[in-house]
């Protein structure tokens, strides 16, 4: 089965990176309209008219099934997208309910977009998992530039964490939570900043979960030899992938891409 997944950027790849893990005997597409990112900072009728575009491009490659990996996207355009096409379309939210229910007592930080914190699909999710109104949001929209021109670890982006939280005691956080798929190759850096006591939560494993489930797949252990992962690049191997409709064949992008990866394996489990 082929199955397409979008974001406004690289920010999917974490997405794909965890579907080739669990989803190791599917193949992908995978689309980052890097012509208009980030979605964070355009307004509803942009995203949507994106959003569409990407699914008709998809559905025209031969994907069976699309999954939304962009929390903005999917806040603003997920719905018109349902009611326009006729197959399985997933989305990504916000990992609120896990944190909620995994932790107790302490307080909540979701980071975001600023569209994503504006919408009214996670104040509906918060309403309807937050009763204790333990958690805190906060945008951090350059985040997304930060990691679509690969700049991971710098004094530059630990500044940026730093003034960012510097409202917020820190000591009162037991989890953050990543509403952004961009978000997840900072972990280290988040790491550093909040210490090993806060948990650090995405929605991507959850969001694969669900893609099996509903297309009825077998749902992998992550029992793929890890060395193996890192020295063939997994998700190079069955996955075409798309720069804003055109398709990445130079060495040069392939390479970008092997990094990318590569990241994201180092910081999978942290």
């Amino acid at each position: 089965m082929k199955i397409g997944i979008f974001d406004s950027g690289i920010g999917g790849l974490s997405v794909l990176n965890e579907a080739c893990h669990r989803l190791p005997e599917q193949e992908f597409i995978f689309y980052a309209d890097t012509d208009h990112v980030p979605y964070g900072t355009k307004t509803p009728e942009e995203i949507i008219g994106f959003a569409t575009d990407i699914t008709e491009f998809l559905i025209s490659q031969g994907a069976e099934a699309i999954v939304v990996a962009c929390n903005t996207a999917t806040s603003v355009a997920i719905k018109e997208l349902r009611r326009r096409y006729d197959l399985p379309i997933l989305g990504m939210e916000p990992a609120v309910k896990p944190a909620v229910e995994g932790t107790e007592g302490k307080r909540i930080m979701v980071i975001a977009t600023p569209v994503t914190i504006r919408e009214d699909k996670l104040k509906d999710l918060l309403h309807r998992v937050d009763g204790d109104h333990r958690v805190d949001l906060l945008a951090m929209p350059r985040l997304v530039e930060f990691a679509e021109r690969e700049e991971f670890e710098s004094e530059a982006v630990d500044e940026y964490l730093r003034q960012q939280f510097s409202s917020f005691d820190k000591s009162r956080y037991c989890a953050l939570v990543l509403g952004c798929t961009h978000f997840n190759y900072f972990k280290p850096a988040y790491r550093r900043y909040f210490g090993e006591g806060t948990l650090l939560i995405d929605g991507n494993k959850g969001t694969v979960r669900h893609l099996a489930e509903v297309l009825d797949l077998n749902w992998s252990q992550d029992n793929v030899d890890e060395d193996e992962i890192k020295h063939n690049i997994l998700c190079l191997r069955n996955t075409e992938y798309f720069f804003s409709g055109k398709r990445v064949e130079d060495e040069k992008t392939l390479e970008h891409l092997k990094r990318l990866h590569l990241r994201l394996e180092e910081v999978r489990n942290i």
